[in-house]
C-alpha cells in the first residue's frame, strides 16, 4: 500500500506534494547524516499567538506528511519560539500595560506575564501556541531560543559567527540607514545590571576568548562572552545561525520576509551551512484588506474560528491557495465548512490518484473519517434562523425528519455542526436579521406558494419543492427569479441571502413553512 502511495505521490499536483518533491531533491533522495529531515516553523511571542502563526504550522505539517508519503524518510518538526527577543512595544490586546512598559527592552522570557498565569510573557504566549498545536493534534517538538542560547546548543555556531564577524556584518549593513549602520553589530549583549537587550556598537572582539566588547551609552564598556546566553543575535543573523546550528532542511515564510530570507541565506552560506528549502506564502488580510497583526489583534483568532466551525474547516482555509492573499474574517467560515464537507463526501468515491489532490487527504494525513453528508452548514444556519432556537434537541427534531438515518451518535460531525450553527446564529445572524413585509406582487406569489404547499405531502423530495417554487415565481412575473428568492429570504428569514429553498423547506418542514408564510401574510412579528 505504501509503495502504491509513493508511486502516485510522484505525480501528485497538490502544492504540498510539489514542495515535498522539491525537498526530496534538496536531500538527494536520501536520509541526511543527522538521521532525519528537519522542518521548522518560527514564532515571535511578542504578542498573543495569531492565526497566521498557526497557518504556518498547518501548512508545514501538510508538506511534512506529503514528504513522508512520498519518501518514508524520518522527519522532525521544530516549533521554534524566538523568546529571547527584547520586548519592543506593548501589544494592544493584553492587560497590565503599565507593567509591560517598565520592562521594555528585556528578553520576552524575562518579562513578567501580564496575564499573571505564567512565569514570563513568553511562557504565557508559548503555552498558547502549544495548546493550539495540541488541539490540532500536530506532531512537533517545541524549542525555546532562551533555552538553546543558555544551554549552549548554539555556542559553536555563535563562535563561528564571531570568527566571521566582518563578513556577516557586511551582509546587513547595506540594508540599513546611516544612523543604524554606524552602531550595527550582529550580536546584542544582555546587560548584566538591567537585564535588557542592548543595541550598542561593538568596539573590539577576541576570537580566541570568544568575547565582544561594546561601548555603552554612558561612555563605559562591557565585555561579554558571545556564548552561554550572554548575547543574542539580531534576528536575520539569528535565523541564519539557527538554520546552521540545527541543520534545518525546510522552513516556509510570509511574503513580507522575502528580503530577510535572502539575507539570512547569505549569512548561512558564510557559516558553511546550506539554507533550507522554503515556500513563500501570501499574507492574511482582515475584512478591510489590511495585514493581520498579532500586536493589533485585528482579524480572526483561532479561538474565534473554532467557536463557529470545526478545526478541519480552518485547515482547509490554510490549504487553499497559499500563494494568494486572502481575507480572513467571520463571513468566510460557513463556505469553508461546506467546502470541507463536500471534499470529505467526495473522497471515498474518488480514485487513489484523485484522493491525493483532495484537501481532506492533507487535513487528515491520508485517512479522512467517513460520514454521509446529510445537511450543509449553510442549510443548518438557516434552520436555526427559522426556528429561532438555541436548543439542539429541537433542531435534531427537524433534522431527523429530513435524514431519518442520522442521529447525534451515528453522525457526530453533523451533531457538532448543529452546535457551531447555534453559535454562529447567536453572534452573527440573529443581530443582523431584518424582516420586511412583502410587496403586493410578492404577497400574491406567497399566497400562491402557500396554496401549492398545502397540496404537497410532508416528505416530498426537495427538488420537487424547488420546482414548485420556480413555477410560482414565473407565474407571478418575476423575470429574474433571483428577485423572487430574495423576497422569500427577506420576508421569511430576515436575510438578504439564503439557502436553496426546496432543500430548506424539506428540512424545516412543509407544514412549518406553510405556517411561517401564513404569519407573514397576516402581518405577524416572526422575529422571535
Amino acid at each position: 500500500m505504501m509503495d502504491t502511495i509513493r508511486n502516485l505521490a510522484e505525480d501528485a499536483r497538490s502544492w504540498p506534494f510539489e514542495e515535498a518533491r522539491k525537498l526530496l531533491s534538496r536531500v538527494n533522495s536520501q536520509t541526511p547524516e543527522k538521521g532525519y529531515v528537519l522542518f521548522e516553523t518560527g514564532y515571535g511571542p511578542s504578542g498573543l499567538p495569531h492565526i497566521g502563526t498557526f497557518g504556518e504550522v498547518v501548512r508545514t505539517t501538510m508538506v511534512r506528511q506529503s514528504f513522508t508519503a512520498l519518501t518514508g524518510i524520518p522527519s522532525r518538526l521544530f516549533a521554534f519560539s524566538d523568546d529571547m527577543d527584547g520586548l519592543r512595544s506593548v501589544p494592544d490586546n493584553v492587560p497590565n500595560k503599565k507593567m509591560l512598559e517598565k520592562n521594555i527592552g528585556k528578553p520576552l522570557s524575562a518579562v513578567p506575564d501580564p496575564f499573571e498565569t505564567h512565569e514570563s510573557f513568553a511562557s504565557h504566549n508559548n503555552q498558547r501556541l502549544r495548546e493550539f498545536l495540541d488541539t490540532f493534534g500536530f506532531e512537533y517538538e517545541f524549542q525555546s531560543a532562551t533555552e538553546c542560547y543558555k544551554e549552549g546548543r548554539f555556542d559553536a555556531t555563535l563562535l563561528h559567527i564571531l570568527k566571521n564577524l566582518e563578513a556577516v556584518t557586511q551582509v546587513i549593513l547595506p540594508t540599513l540607514g546611516p544612523d543604524r549602520r554606524s552602531s550595527y553589530c550582529p550580536f546584542l549583549p544582555i546587560c548584566p545590571k538591567t537585564g535588557t537587550v542592548l543595541q550598542v556598537p561593538a568596539i573590539a572582539h577576541d576570537v580566541d576568548a570568544g568575547t565582544l566588547a561594546f561601548r555603552l551609552d554612558d561612555g563605559g564598556t562591557l565585555e561579554v562572552p558571545v556564548t552561554g546566553g550572554h548575547c543574542k543575535l539580531q534576528w536575520k543573523a539569528d535565523w541564519a545561525m539557527r538554520w546552521k546550528a540545527l541543520d534545518v532542511d525546510y522552513e516556509m515564510s510570509g511574503k513580507d520576509l522575502i528580503d530577510s530570507v535572502r539575507l539570512s541565506s547569505r549569512i548561512c552560506k558564510i557559516l558553511g551551512g546550506r539554507p533550507p528549502a522554503g515556500f513563500t506564502y501570501e499574507l492574511f488580510l482582515d475584512e478591510n484588506g489590511e495585514k493581520i497583526s498579532k500586536s493589533r489583534g485585528n482579524g480572526l483568532t483561532v479561538d474565534e474560528w473554532l467557536r463557529y466551525a470545526p478545526q478541519e474547516s480552518l485547515q482547509l482555509y490554510m490549504f487553499n491557495s497559499p500563494r494568494k492573499a486572502k481575507r480572513l474574517y467571520f463571513d468566510v467560515i460557513p463556505r469553508h465548512v461546506d467546502d470541507y464537507l463536500k471534499f470529505l463526501n467526495d473522497f471515498s468515491e474518488e480514485s487513489s490518484e484523485k484522493q491525493l489532490e483532495n484537501p481532506t487527504w492533507h487535513i487528515h494525513d491520508g485517512e479522512p473519517p467517513k460520514e454521509d453528508g446529510h445537511i450543509t452548514f449553510g442549510l443548518l444556519l438557516n434552520l436555526v434562523s427559522a426556528c429561532n432556537t438555541d436548543d439542539k434537541a429541537v433542531l435534531w427534531g427537524f433534522i431527523s425528519r429530513y435524514a431519518a438515518d442520522a442521529t447525534a451518535e451515528t453522525a457526530p460531525i453533523l451533531d457538532n455542526l448543529v452546535e457551531y450553527a447555534i453559535h454562529y446564529y447567536q453572534d452573527f445572524v440573529r443581530p443582523e436579521k431584518v424582516y420586511r413585509a412583502p410587496s403586493d406582487k410578492e404577497r400574491g406569489a406567497l399566497e400562491d406558494l402557500a396554496a401549492k404547499l398545502q397540496e404537497i405531502e410532508e416528505r416530498t423530495d426537495a427538488s420537487e419543492i424547488q420546482n414548485q417554487i420556480y413555477k410560482v415565481g414565473k407565474d407571478h412575473g418575476f423575470e429574474n427569479l433571483r428577485d423572487w428568492f430574495k423576497a422569500l429570504y427577506e420576508t421569511l428569514l430576515g436575510r438578504e441571502q439564503g439557502p436553496r429553498m426546496g432543500s430548506f423547506i424539506a428540512l424545516y418542514g412543509v407544514n412549518e413553512t406553510l405556517e411561517l408564510i401564513k404569519r407573514v401574510l397576516a402581518g405577524e412579528d416572526i422575529s422571535s
